[in-house]
């Protein structure tokens, strides 16, 4: 279909900016993204997922990262899930509320994907990595979302990484000893942990930055062909499947605190 003519005298429409090569790089063409849930008990397949929060890693021209945009949702109860009240007293939750903004877990999953497919395009990345995957994939598989943009298996583990970064694998803890704020009240929500994770990684991650570039020098020396921006997606919801990239099978990720 033709575009109309612009208005005389009206600028033309800039460019779209190329994405940058400096995440494409780090993690090999992953886009680590940290998600957090609140959900009714510990098992994925059958309790309710209740809150869920994606936050977004950015990475500035020297290299270095830092916490992005935080999308997060209140979630409805899908049908006979199961409500531990054990786990409803530590998050606090109250799934009945009246005032408690919930929406269906589809809608909820459709909104997250779609910030998550923007920032892949904006970042020439190939698919996302996230830090909560048990409860992510199971709610994926009761919706039918066929778009997922997280690779299926591989995943960061904030536990694995502040154990050996920084001694501990409490979430808690862990945020202590790197020096960062934490407030006790305000835990046990999926934008809060999933902020404290976010900045937890950019800061271990930083740390690592010399490792990082010895390693990338060492690839290069093997001759090691390096991952380039992936060509963009379209950027509409249509439920296509997307093809895994089965690289980097990490270990499936721990509870974050």
């Amino acid at each position: 279909m033709t575009q109309p003519p612009a208005p005389p005298g009206s600028l033309p429409p800039a460019p779209a900016a190329a994405p940058s090569p400096l995440m494409v790089r780090r993690f090999r063409g992953f886009l680590p993204v940290v998600v957090d849930v609140e959900t009714g008990g510990f098992l994925a397949a059958t309790d309710a997922l209740l809150q869920i929060a994606a936050v977004l890693i950015e990475i500035d021209p020297a290299g270095r990262l830092y916490r992005g945009e935080t999308h997060s949702f209140h979630v409805k109860p899908f049908e006979n899930s199961r409500l531990d009240p054990a786990s409803l007293a530590v998050n606090k939750i109250d799934p009945w509320h009246p005032l408690r903004p919930a929406i269906d877990e589809r809608d909820a999953l459709g909104r997250i994907f779609r910030e998550v497919r923007a920032a892949i395009r904006a970042h020439g990345c190939r698919r996302a990595v996230l830090f909560d995957l048990a409860f992510l994939n199971a709610a994926v598989a009761r919706t039918g979302i066929k778009r997922n943009p997280f690779h299926p298996f591989s995943c960061f583990d904030t536990v694995t990484l502040a154990g050996a970064a920084l001694g501990q694998t409490v979430l808690a803890r862990a945020t202590a000893v790197a020096g960062l704020a934490w407030d006790k009240a305000s835990a046990h929500s999926a934008s809060y942990d999933a902020e404290r994770c976010a900045d937890l990684f950019c800061l271990v991650c930083n740390e690592l930055a010399a490792s990082h570039a010895r390693a990338e020098q060492r690839a290069r020396s093997l001759g090691w062909q390096e991952v380039v921006a992936a060509p963009p997606e379209p950027e509409e919801d249509a439920e296509s499947t997307a093809a895994a990239t089965p690289e980097l099978p990490l270990e499936q990720n721990g509870e974050s605190g």
